[in-house]
């Protein structure tokens, strides 16, 4: 969220950071009734208490001192509040400033409250600054999707061949072999076999015999079962 006629009348300082924020249009802003606009009805922001003061401490006070008096009249009220974050040590607090932070707290007493949100402004727009839960579900996921897309590109360059098992395939190439190209896929995964164990081509283990001549009879009584009569057209028995 950005206010242009804002930010061309008054700018951006630390001082009206928060009624930047407490603007009427912010989506980010609660619909609750805050502190903040508690005490704005009162006539007390930060950049008032520069000017004005306080009852204790008589205007005009400095940004640091009226930034204390407003947080401290927070802290005596309970309810939804917004927070500014102090800026950094080596930071000029009379000079304007490209990131304010802002916490949206739940406040019960003068030293208790609960996070609810935290908010940022960069260069006079507004942000919503996502949790640590929100960015841990979001690189999990990242990462289940890249894991799921590895997954399924070496699903597709998995093959089987009874006389070499199991072997990966990764040349581009169509699955569907025909026939011609048989003959030369044999001869690779011969290679390929007798690279993996030094067998001779064409010499085969007792389980790759056993996996052919099953393969071989399930092809025989697939044959037969196409060429009974009792299978119908629509392929029933």
């Amino acid at each position: 969220f950005t206010d242009p006629v804002f930010l061309a009348r008054f700018g951006l300082f630390r001082f009206n950071a928060l009624d930047y924020f407490l603007h009427p249009l912010n989506p980010f802003k609660t619909k609750s009734k805050t502190s903040n606009e508690v005490l704005l009805m009162q006539g007390i922001d930060i950049g008032t208490l520069m000017q004005q003061g306080t009852g204790g401490k008589p205007g005009p006070l400095s940004p640091t001192v009226a930034e204390d008096e407003y947080n401290l009249a927070l802290s005596r009220l309970t309810g939804e509040q917004y927070e500014l974050l102090p800026p950094p040590p080596d930071f000029d607090i009379n000079q304007s400033q490209p990131l304010f932070v802002i916490r949206h707290v739940m406040r019960t007493n003068s030293s208790t409250n609960k996070v609810l949100g935290i908010y940022y402004i960069l260069e006079g727009v507004i942000y919503k600054s996502p949790s640590v839960r929100s960015l841990g579900k979001a690189n999990v996921t990242r990462t289940l999707e890249g894991l799921s897309e590895a997954c399924d590109a070496l699903g597709e360059c998995s093959r089987y061949e009874p006389s070499a098992g199991y072997f990966w395939e990764f040349e581009s190439q169509n699955h569907n072999v025909d026939d011609d190209n048989l003959l030369s896929l044999g001869h690779r995964k011969n290679r390929m076999r007798r690279i993996l164990d030094n067998r001779r081509p064409g010499e085969r283990t007792d389980e790759e015999d056993e996996g052919i001549r099953a393969t071989e009879a399930i092809d025989n009584i697939l044959v037969r079962l196409s060429k009974s009569t009792y299978v119908t057209s629509s392929g029933k028995v």
